[in-house]
Formats: structure tokens, C-alpha cells, sequence
């Protein structure tokens, strides 16, 4: 399995590692730390060093209860750090977004990647990734950011998160883009309540089985911080307790905050799985 943008190509085969850069003031766990375009970039670089292959990057926090950001701040946040990343790393870049313009601008930057929670329904959005022609991810959220987490509820959790997802895939490759870019994202911690979190960890393996990349993202979330009574910065242990679950079970995508250490628990299953392969 792999993913194309232009002449770039990430082979799937082995799981990969995408690093998180907000440039935003007000993420949940690292905002305000890298909105300076010079931070920006050193983290970028010590991620790629550590082992990352993809840097997301976002200018627009969808923590909940988060304010909306105009298109032009978004934009201004942005591309200096992709343009800048693009020109100096060799790593493949993702661009955090919902707003059609900001994909556009961000793939003409040196995005390679459109990474969208809103699986692209805003306006004009799916249009846009049609024609930048890169991989897209497709995210489930119930709601929106400010009020996902006000009780979400669920008839089939797992039925509805797949009907959606398939859904999306189906509307984008209706509109020309190509099977093999589309990425699918489970959405943990949009719209879910703990035990909705845990139980689409726990069927990661049947979200795999529908044929498209899946996206992991669980890196210091409030789900580890509910269950283990751990504030934002003493999730390290439960986030790659659920990224090696989710590796387990096939995921191809890890999103973290804590590069080196989900590389170290990648090359430790890699190392076992070598001699279960013999």
C-alpha cells in the first residue's frame, strides 16, 4: 500500500510516524509553542530526526470548544512554515485544514498531504482536494469542535463511524480522487465519550479491513487523561499504549505529539514480529 503526491511516493508497508506542529496559540496540549516560524521549523527537524516521515501541520485548533479562525489568520499561520519546511526537510507534509483556500494555498506551498477532521464537507472543500490531486485523510467527528464533546451519543457506534467513512471515500473518489490517496481517520475524541474511544481502539483491525489507510491519532488525549487521572503532560504512557495497539491491528499512520518514543515501540515490534515471521 502506499500513498502518491506528485513525484513523492510514502510506502505503507511499514507503519509510519506523523509528527504534530501546531502553529496555532491555543491547541490543547503544545499551543503557542511553535507559532513562531524559527520554533516551528527547529521542532519540524528535531521530528524528522527522530523518525518522523510525515510533519502535520495545522494553524487552526480543533480542541473542543475551540474559536473559529479566519481564513486569512489560518493562511498567515501556515504557509511560511510549510514553504520553509518544504525548502529545508525531506519529510512529506501535511496540512491540518477544513477550509478549501487553505488546502489550495498550502499544496501550492509544498503540502503533500490534505488532512481534514471535517472529511470535506465544507464548502467548496472537496473541489479543492480534487484538484491538488494529493492524498487526502477523511476524519469522523459527530458535531463540530465547540460542542462535539457536549454528550455525544451513538445508536452503532462502529456502524456509523464505517457508513460514514465509506460514505465520504465513496463521494471522493465519485468526484476524481483516486482510491489509493484516500486515508481514513476514526476520529478519536470528536464526539466520543471514553467508552466510545476505547471501543474503536479496540476495532481498529475491522476499520483496517475496509481497504484504505487508516490514521491513528490518540496522542495525548483526554481519553488516557479520563481513564489514568493524567494531565495533558503525563499521557505519554497511555498514548503509546494506544498507538501500539492500534499498530497491532494494522493502523499505517501514527500522529503524535512524542515522535521518538512511538519510533522506539515501532522498531521494538518490528524487531519481535521479524522472528515470528521465521
Amino acid at each position: 500500500m502506499q500513498l502518491q503526491s506528485g513525484h513523492k511516493t510514502l510506502d505503507l508497508s511499514t507503519p509510519q510516524v506523523m509528527g504534530i506542529l501546531n502553529v496555532t496559540p491555543d491547541s490543547f496540549s503544545d499551543g503557542g509553542n511553535f507559532s513562531n516560524i524559527d520554533n516551528a521549523l527547529i521542532q519540524a527537524t528535531k521530528m524528522v530526526e527522530q523518525g518522523a516521515t510525515i510533519i502535520d501541520i495545522g494553524g487552526e485548533s480543533t480542541r473542543p470548544g475551540a474559536a473559529d479562525v479566519a481564513t486569512q489568520e489560518e493562511l498567515d499561520r501556515v504557509l511560511p512554515v510549510i514553504e520553509k519546511i518544504s525548502q529545508q526537510l525531506d519529510c512529506w507534509i501535511s496540512i491540518d485544514t477544513s477550509k478549501a483556500s487553505v488546502m489550495t494555498e498550502a499544496v501550492k506551498a509544498g503540502a503533500n498531504i490534505i488532512n481534514d477532521v471535517r472529511a470535506l464537507q465544507e464548502q467548496g472543500a472537496l473541489e479543492a482536494a480534487v484538484a491538488a490531486q494529493v492524498p487526502v485523510c477523511l476524519m469522523h467527528m459527530q458535531g463540530a469542535p465547540r460542542s462535539m464533546q457536549t454528550a455525544p451519543h451513538y445508536e452503532n457506534l462502529l456502524g456509523d463511524v464505517e457508513s460514514f467513512l465509506l460514505g465520504r471515500a465513496e463521494t471522493c473518489i465519485n468526484a476524481g480522487i483516486k482510491r489509493d490517496n484516500i486515508i481514513l481517520d476514526l476520529g478519536f475524541g470528536f464526539g466520543k465519550q471514553l467508552k466510545h474511544n476505547f471501543e474503536l481502539l479496540a476495532a481498529t483491525k475491522q476499520f483496517v479491513d475496509l481497504g484504505y489507510p487508516l490514521l491513528t491519532g490518540v496522542s495525548r488525549k483526554s481519553m488516557f487523561g479520563h481513564l489514568l487521572n493524567r494531565d495533558i503532560n503525563e499521557r505519554l504512557a497511555g498514548s503509546l499504549a494506544g498507538a501500539l495497539i492500534a499498530i497491532q491491528q494494522g493502523s499505517q499512520i501514527i500522529r503524535v505529539h512524542d515522535v521518538a518514543e512511538t519510533v522506539d515501540i515501532i522498531k521494538v515490534l518490528q524487531q519481535v514480529s521479524a522472528f515470528n515471521k521465521k
